[in-house]
């Protein structure tokens, strides 16, 4: 069944949140232009379609499909996500996870923890983005580097607050 309209208002209320995160963070162009292909048919249509509410409606798709289509449209055109920081290594002739630029990670950062706000509604705590992260721990492909920081970045957020934590971001080089 189509949800066109709840799946319009949780990816527009998640997308003004990470705008709100960004600003904070001093990469406001980024915020401003995050996530819209979420509103092309190719996200947008399955996101409808597999809209819970509680969770990305990707993880449903995956798991009716066996892979989710909006996921793979997605994560190949946002640079947020580390998944589109992978290419070929020349020697091993295999893909790899390559560093992300610090202005991504901070992307990423806002938009995980934006995430967090919006499916943990009133129930939402500081930890909740770096609990989520280390649930994907073991099976995730993310260049050391770029696991580094942005577990130091939700691990601060858990220990010391956005307050502090946004003051730090705003301080590293982008």
């Amino acid at each position: 069944m189509l949800h066109p309209i709840s799946h319009f208002r949780t990816i527009t209320r998640h997308r003004h949140v990470v705008m709100q995160h960004c600003f904070r963070a001093g990469i406001p162009l980024q915020g401003l232009l995050h996530d819209l292909s979420k509103y092309t048919p190719a996200e947008f249509i399955p996101g409808a379609r597999y809209f819970q509410g509680t969770r990305s409606p990707n993880e449903a798709e995956r798991e009716q499909n066996g892979f989710s289509s909006a996921w793979m449209h997605h994560k190949g055109r946002n640079r947020h996500h580390f998944e589109y920081w992978t290419d070929y290594n020349p020697k091993t002739r295999m893909m790899e996870p390559v560093p992300m630029p610090n202005r991504y990670i901070i992307e990423m950062f806002c938009d995980r923890v934006a995430a967090s706000k919006v499916y943990r509604g009133a129930q939402y705590v500081n930890s909740d983005p770096l609990d989520y992260y280390h649930l994907g721990s073991q099976t995730r492909k993310i260049h050391p580097k770029t696991a580094k920081k942005i577990h130091f970045l939700l691990k601060m957020l858990a220990e010391r607050g956005e307050d502090a934590t946004f003051a730090y971001i705003r301080r590293m080089k982008k």
